[in-house]
């Protein structure tokens, strides 16, 4: 990667050029972020994943500026326009926006009035006023009139006129065209307040109301809130509201006639008028329309950024969620008219049986379900209970209360977000050919239980319910977000090689479908994995993909305990060494806490591998396999809270936040409707991110701080 790339890269992000440039390499080899990250910290420095991703991200822009470049070079040549210069230009350029400004000029474009003046010879009378060689513009005008047939017919004054009317339209689109101009004018308008007016659409339409705080709203552009821009942004789109910059024209042509004096020198008096009729038509014409969609573009980029920040953060709490684990499980997905689906689970998450219960109206068969769940229960040795969080939800905890529940198993809420999208896949076909939809629903829920990262990656996290506007925002680096974040929490985890979906296995470092597949069909062929080594022998998974992926996979029950563990394979001859070292046995190594802490890390330090290697291989020995996760916790609503009529200001309740925003957090206190815990409630002063202060799923206690029933809404403050 060129110098110039990699210094942009480190000053934007605040690293070396050097962790830059090794990662750049490591991208060019082949290596994934995982495994850059936690692998090869001797090469970043350290650096986690999210920075890892960051440079990733960096790298693959500036990797797609030199193909445009090389676009970009060969157009302006072909035209015969590319000096050194302007060449050098070109190649120096690290913003997008100004390498489109330097091409601007030479890039192919409709027709314009511009065009039409030049096809009628006029270019020459425009370069005339654009370089004050004339004092007399009229009188030039009616020389260029005498050679252009199409201006003839007319009265010689008018035929002149019309003439100069067509050189400042060449004069007002190089005004538009010139790359110093523009971005003056970008920053002036970057200062500006972004306004908007609801349209006759907005006024007749009751779905307009939704928006109705910005029918008539207006905050300096660089202010504004990533989510209050998209709301605004969205409501253009579907026709209720009108937006733009309340640009100040005069001082914006004022400034547009100083860049321009500034470079060609003040013109004479009359030749000054048509530069100023010129610069007029410029600004209003091309000029405004051009940069107040760009900066609004810009702002909108921004907080496209924002949005998936947030959005990426929710989602690797969620994924990252604490599992009750390897526990059968009976998972219900409750519903009134078309009763409860019941699934009972092993404890790999298998399907062992399934059945509907009707406890609530209007079958009211409570008596009869009970005892149907009762037999469940003893017969498949139930050990946790996961109820959806939907329609019924909190009828059907009560009702499972009354059930005499085994010993140690507990009883849970489990959000249903995505289960109908997952439930209707293709990925739920394939696993459940032979059952309907809902049968599928209950048994994601239980699963999300016992596993939420495993089952969660599933489903497309647009579907989860966890985002702020992110069906408005760049789809593309959405997607390349939520890719890393998947792909991160699943490493950070680390996956169990004989038992992972394929679905799972696809976000291991350096696998993929393909290989995800080869894998599961080599694991049916030979009865599991035994050994890490082995999975050198799946077809089309070459050293290279061991190399990456070999140190996130587990071989539980392995000859070798370090197959169980997050120590790379190329590291194992270093655990042999230690071991050796203190005279025991690898196996009676890994585990032992009180072993490992005798290790000095300095003696096994040499030109490959460094002290964070090292550091990181001792602290994965003393707890090999940790998982990073939480454990799953019960939790309970209040109970005489049944409907929005039940709260009164002041009360406290118990909650789950369900969802973070940059303005505030989601709860559910046990109603249809999520309560808002808004920023200005969470009680500390000046912190304006939500997420410093809540995690998604986190329980907590909330004060009812306003009910507005007609629109269904719930102001909550945070308690603890």
């Amino acid at each position: 990667m060129k110098e110039i790339y990699i210094q942009h890269i480190a000053s934007r992000l605040q690293l070396k050029p050097w962790q830059v440039e090794n990662c750049a390499e490591m991208f060019e080899e082949g290596d994934t972020i995982p495994f850059i990250s936690r692998y090869r910290k001797e090469k970043t420095g350290g650096m986690d994943d999210t920075e890892v991703a960051e440079v990733k991200h960096w790298v693959d822009v500036f990797t797609d500026m030199e193909k445009r470049k090389e676009t970009i070079l060969t157009t302006i040549g072909e035209a015969g326009a590319l000096t050194d210069e302007l060449r050098q230009k070109i190649v120096d350029c690290v913003s997008a926006t100004e390498l489109e400004d330097i091409y601007l000029p030479w890039r192919p474009k409709r027709r314009t009035r511009a065009t039409v003046a030049k096809e009628l010879g006029l270019e020459p009378l425009a370069d005339l006023l654009w370089e004050n060689r004339t004092r007399d513009p009229l009188a030039s005008a009616r020389g260029f009139v005498k050679g252009s047939p199409q201006l003839k017919g007319k009265a010689g004054a008018e035929d002149a006129e019309a003439a100069l009317a067509g050189a400042r339209d060449i004069i007002a689109e190089r005004l538009s065209e010139t790359a110093l101009i523009r971005e003056n004018q970008r920053a002036s308008f970057r200062q500006r307040r972004i306004v908007s007016s609801v349209t006759k659409a907005g006024k007749d339409s009751p779905d307009a109301q939704k928006y109705r705080m910005y029918f008539d709203f207006n905050m300096p552009l660089s202010r504004i809130p990533s989510h209050n821009l998209l709301a605004i942004l969205r409501a253009e789109n579907e026709g209720f509201l009108r937006i733009g910059l309340d640009t100040d024209a005069e001082k914006c042509g004022a400034k547009v006639y100083y860049d321009f004096c500034k470079e060609h020198g003040y013109p004479s008096g009359a030749v000054a008028d048509q530069i100023k009729e010129a610069v007029a038509d410029s600004f209003k014409r091309l000029l405004e329309p051009s940069i107040s969609t760009e900066v609004i573009k810009e702002a909108k980029e921004k907080a496209d950024v924002e949005s998936i920040r947030v959005f990426g953060e929710n989602l690797r709490q969620l994924l990252l969620g604490a599992p009750v684990g390897q526990k059968r499980t009976m998972a219900i997905d409750p519903g009134y008219r078309n009763g409860c689906k019941i699934a009972c689970l092993d404890e790999q998450g298998g399907l062992l049986y399934h059945t509907v219960i009707f406890p609530h109206p209007p079958q009211n068969e409570k008596v009869k379900a009970i005892v149907e769940v009762q037999g469940m229960l003893e017969k498949y040795h139930i050990q946790a209970v996961a109820i959806g969080n939907g329609t019924a939800s909190r009828e059907t905890e009560e009702f499972m209360r009354k059930v005499s529940l085994p010993e140690g198993c507990g009883v849970w809420t489990v959000s249903e977000d995505g289960a109908s999208i997952y439930s209707a896949s293709e990925v739920a076909r394939e696993e459940f050919p032979d059952e309907d939809v809902t049968v599928r629903g209950a048994v994601s829920i239980g699963r999300r239980l016992m596993d939420p990262l495993a089952e969660l990656v599933k489903i497309d996290p647009k579907n989860l319910g966890i985002g702020q506007y992110q069906h408005d925002v760049d789809q593309s680096l959405l997607k390349e977000k939520l890719d890393n974040t998947v792909e991160s929490c699943v490493n950070a985890v680390g996956v169990n090689l004989n038992t992972a979906s394929p679905y799972l296995l696809r976000y291991v470092s350096g696998i993929g479908p393909s290989l995800a597949a080869n894998i599961i069909d080599y694991r049916t062929a030979h009865g599991g994995f035994r050994s890490r080594s082995e999975l050198r022998k799946v077809p089309r998974l070459g050293d290279k993909a061991f190399e990456q992926c070999a140190g996130f996979l587990r071989v539980k029950g392995a000859a070798n305990p370090l197959d169980d563990s997050a120590v790379h394979p190329e590291s194992y001859h270093i655990v042999d060494k230690m071991a050796s070292d203190l005279g025991v046995s690898v196996s009676e190594l890994v585990g032992n806490s009180a072993l490992c802490s005798g290790i000095k890390p300095e003696r096994y330090v040499d030109g490959k591998v460094g002290l964070p290697t090292v550091n990181d291989i001792i602290k994965e020995l003393a707890k090999p396999g940790l998982d990073p996760r939480e454990q799953a916790s019960e939790f309970r609503f209040a109970e005489d809270i049944r409907d929005l009529s039940d709260l009164k200001p002041g009360m406290e309740l118990p909650g789950i936040v369900t969802n973070i925003t940059n303005f505030g957090a989601f709860v559910d206190i046990g109603l249809h409707e999520n309560g808002l815990i808004h920023v200005s409630q969470m009680g500390v002063r000046g912190l304006a991110d939500p997420s410093k202060v809540l995690k998604l799923h986190q329980q907590v206690k909330v004060s009812v701080v306003s009910i507005d029933e007609e629109r269904r809404r719930i102001g909550l403050r945070l308690v603890r």
